[in-house]
């Protein structure tokens, strides 16, 4: 029998990257007779942040079954988005709502939940409808003529090697990016927001709100504003957990010359009135964790072979919590177009999924128009949230960005912005980076993404 150093197994399709992205990636490959591979090299469960689901998340854990399961596990169910300013006057709220067919708002709910479970109920959903799991780590992609990717190489626990072929390799590595590591995908740019950090934890003992009314509910996310690119936010996670974390800029940190413990202390009490309201006493119940760089952009995030999916290829900023809806609607997007690429179409063209790029890009351009109006101006934000343009302002925030889309309220964001936002198809590319975009191409470097990650750790460390 051949060693692991030396064995080659071929399949379909193989997933680099068992979150919500890979596992709904399965899910919805699945469906089309697919069954793939999912690379996964951490052991789940496994602390994670992004708790917050956006409206449009429960439509399709719905869409694959698992209602019943999210609500067997009493996860909190949330009803809107609260945001305070920075005095008593500026609170405003959007509520958690659906559309029907005929476009019509109606009220609907979704959930908070701890990833650590939520992550491994939903990667063992997808092991347990046929998607093959191996435990082990995407060391390096499998190259072929013209660079079209054929696989992946994997390191498993024992040490060995393994080569897994496929005829499409999805990365559903999150902001470890591989694909985009590796070179295989276009430069990697650093976004508006990448001089960022943020520094989080859980608490217990937290006064949330009464629940006399959707805006007022106890299980709903809370942020909390202090200044541009300063903020909080207040995730219910059970009756008595809610995770907590500050998002600051990492020079401010800095100059505080605190420990992250410290620091995470001092700005629960300082950052607004009524987040000091709520804490009156503040009793950590995990470690603090620190994460730098939110924000990046991978332009050819998808050629032959290989698709990238969610976090693997842009993530913006983490205030309205788009980041685990947008993965899984790529996921669910994705899943006909592979089927078809394994079926052959376009499997000789230079770039098979151009149009599916295209749609996603737009979709999450939308997401940064909108981050951008709350930091630029965020009065005429809150404005337009509670009263002028309520109706498009929910559909943005639960993440209906892929249908009906730009509103009117987007033109008017990009108007105020002074941003434009057409793109085209040029040759095998499309225009990542669009003409207003804030993005910094002279900075277009590929980093990896874990030793960034160890290096600031060590740099925020405890003095």
């Amino acid at each position: 029998m051949k060693s692991s150093r030396d064995r080659v197994e071929r399949h379909d399709v193989v997933i680099v990257g068992g979150g919500p992205a890979g596992a709904v990636s399965a899910m919805y490959l699945l469906r089309h007779g697919i069954r793939p591979v999912i690379i996964e090299q951490e052991t789940f469960p496994r602390y994670h942040i992004g708790e917050s689901m956006i409206g449009e998340t429960a439509p399709i854990l719905k869409d694959l079954g698992l209602e019943e399961e999210m609500l067997r596990r009493r996860h909190p169910v949330k009803r809107a988005g609260k945001i305070f300013g920075t005095s008593e006057q500026s609170c405003w709220y959007i509520p958690v709502a659906g559309r029907d067919a005929d476009w019509n708002l109606f009220e609907a709910s979704t959930w908070q939940v701890r990833r650590s479970g939520f992550d491994e109920m939903m990667l063992k959903t997808a092991r347990d409808r046929g998607a093959v799991v191996i435990p082990g780590q995407a060391t390096k992609p499998l190259l072929g003529d013209g660079g079209a990717v054929r696989g992946v190489q994997v390191k498993l626990a024992d040490g060995g090697f393994v080569d897994f072929q496929s005829e499409l390799l999805l990365d559903c590595s999150g902001q470890a990016t591989f694909l985009a590591n590796a070179g295989v995908t276009g430069p990697k740019y650093l976004g508006t927001y990448d001089k960022q950090i943020a520094i989080f934890s859980q608490v217990v003992g937290a006064i949330r709100d009464s629940g006399s009314t959707v805006g007022d509910d106890p299980n709903n996310t809370v942020l909390f504003y202090r200044e541009k690119y300063h903020w909080c936010w207040f995730i219910p996670l059970d009756a008595e957990v809610t995770s907590i974390g500050v998002v600051i800029p990492a020079a401010y940190f800095l100059s505080r010359r605190e420990s992250k413990r410290d620091f995470l202390v001092r700005e629960l009490h300082a950052l607004n009135p009524e987040l000091t309201r709520r804490l009156p006493e503040i009793k950590l119940v995990e470690d603090v964790h620190v994460i730098p760089n939110y924000s990046y952009q991978v332009r050819r995030f998808s050629g032959k072979g290989f698709i990238c999916i969610g976090d693997a290829h842009r993530f913006i900023d983490p205030f309205f919590s788009f980041g685990m809806t947008m993965s899984m609607k790529e996921a669910r997007f994705a899943a006909p177009l592979v089927r078809a690429y394994l079926e052959g179409r376009d499997r000789d063209t230079p770039s098979p999924f151009a149009e599916h790029e295209l749609f996603c890009e737009r979709a999450i351009d939308i997401l940064e128009d909108t981050i951008d109006m709350l930091w630029e101006h965020p009065l005429a934000f809150a404005v337009f949230a509670q009263h002028r343009h309520r109706d498009p302002m929910t559909d943005l925030l639960a993440g209906r960005v892929h249908e009906r889309q730009p509103s009117e309220l987007v033109r008017v964001f990009r108007r105020m912005l002074g941003r434009e936002r057409e793109r085209e198809l040029v040759g095998a590319d499309s225009c990542s980076v669009p003409v207003g975009s804030r993005f910094h191409p002279e900075r277009a470097t590929i980093w990896e993404a874990k030793s960034q990650v160890a290096t600031t750790e060590a740099w925020l460390g405890p003095r």
